[in-house]
């Protein structure tokens, strides 16, 4: 961890971003010179396109852990590279599934079409993936700008997105759910979290409501109630 007297230095700033932006590129490289090197074992094509869609997973899960981490250890930071993880997860989901259309179809559409109307998990990778893009379009702050409260909704897609990568990934498995369960506690730890905080939020503004509501002053003037009304 960079102390925290260096951090807000521009130029301390700039490596952190770029150390960020680089690490996530690690996998990749790592991947493709395992290709290279012939060291995938028997089913090559079946190690790179689980590998990617799992990196895509993990990038996701980290976006998503980056407002708890910052809420409840404080780690404000982060913030800034939510964007980045979350365009990085959208970068290796699209790499799976490119990985999938040349190394397992061969790009013939009768194969594609018949694994995207037929087979459950890639029906549910699919519609994640459709519904990851309009996120990574409209990540940046112009269009934030532009659609006000609606960016804020139609980002909270992230969460059935989440929802149906996990599905996806609980489909692929066949020998342990290991992977599955712990996949599957750190979201709804992470979902919960969420929700716990906007029923706390909505609980305290209803209190709040309810106080000011109690404190209102009569409408009526205490010097005037009572009063006939004057004659007009």
């Amino acid at each position: 961890m960079i102390p925290t007297r260096f951090r807000n230095r521009p130029v301390i700033r700039l490596l952190e971003w770029w150390l960020v932006f680089l690490a996530a590129l690690v996998p990749l490289v790592w991947i493709g010179w395992q290709a290279w090197s012939f060291a995938l074992g028997a089913d090559p094509a079946k190690e790179i396109t689980d590998f990617l869609g799992l990196w895509a997973l993990y990038l996701l899960w980290g976006s998503l852990a980056i407002t708890p981490l910052r809420k409840a250890l404080g780690w404000t930071s982060l913030q800034r590279y939510r964007r980045m993880i979350g365009l990085y997860a959208l970068f290796y989901a699209v790499m799976h599934l490119l990985a999938f259309a040349t190394f397992i179809v061969g790009w013939r559409l009768d194969l594609l079409q018949t694994a995207l109307t037929e087979r459950p998990y890639i029906i549910v990778g699919a519609l994640a993936l459709l519904l990851l893009i309009p996120l990574g379009i409209t990540s940046t702050k112009g269009w934030q700008r532009r659609l006000k409260k609606r960016w804020s909704q139609l980002h909270k897609l992230v969460y059935p997105i989440s929802l149906l990568v996990l599905v996806h990934v609980i489909w692929l498995i066949r020998d342990s759910y290991f992977d599955a369960v712990l996949y599957g506690s750190l979201l709804v730890a992470m979902l919960g979290y969420r929700a716990w905080g906007s029923l706390k939020r909505r609980t305290g503004i209803r209190r709040g409501a309810g106080s000011a509501k109690r404190a209102e002053p009569s409408v009526v003037s205490p010097s005037v109630e009572g009063q006939r009304p004057a004659s007009g």
